[in-house]
């Protein structure tokens, strides 16, 4: 399945940090701002995840729910959940199955080594549970702004 603009986000069942099961479609009725990252605890990533933190109240104004995804494993989101005081939900794609499903797992080069693993993308699902906006590739400065951004004009 390919995402696109205009069409139902794909759902999907996946493991949050705090033991819970997160299902898509179950949060119909708010807007998902659903937010793929490479790993816990790395430099980019913690600082992605710190800024969605620092702005959760004004998501929050404008009925946005954050989720992040990576393919660490529950114990590692709890540990990075706990270390930055994380208020919202990461979950576990661990065998990369929505990651695949979006399209960001991608092949990546780093230091001359190929390897698998997640594109930092963001996307914007509405009410409906429709795709309304998407990032690929993001530059983590000012990205968390352009989301907000993008829901209150669009959105709300």
């Amino acid at each position: 399945m390919t995402i696109e603009i205009g069409k139902q986000a794909p759902d999907f069942t996946l493991q949050a940090h705090n033991g819970e099961t997160i299902k898509l479609s179950s949060l119909k009725g708010t807007t998902i701002v659903l937010y793929f990252y490479p790993k816990d605890m790395t430099p980019g990533c913690t600082t992605e995840a710190c800024d969605f933190r620092d702005q959760v109240v004004q998501f929050t104004e404008v009925d946005a729910v954050i989720l992040g995804i990576s393919p660490d494993p529950v114990d590692r989101h709890q540990k990075f959940a706990e270390k930055y005081g994380l208020p919202f939900l990461l979950l576990a794609d661990t065998e990369h199955q929505v990651a695949e499903e979006y399209g960001v797992w991608k092949l990546k080069k780093n230091f001359g080594k190929e390897y698998m693993g997640i594109e930092r993308s963001t996307f914007i699902i509405d009410k409906t549970g429709t795709l309304v906006k998407e990032w690929r590739k993001v530059k983590v400065k000012g990205h968390v702004e352009d989301a907000l951004t993008y829901i209150k004009e669009n959105l709300i």
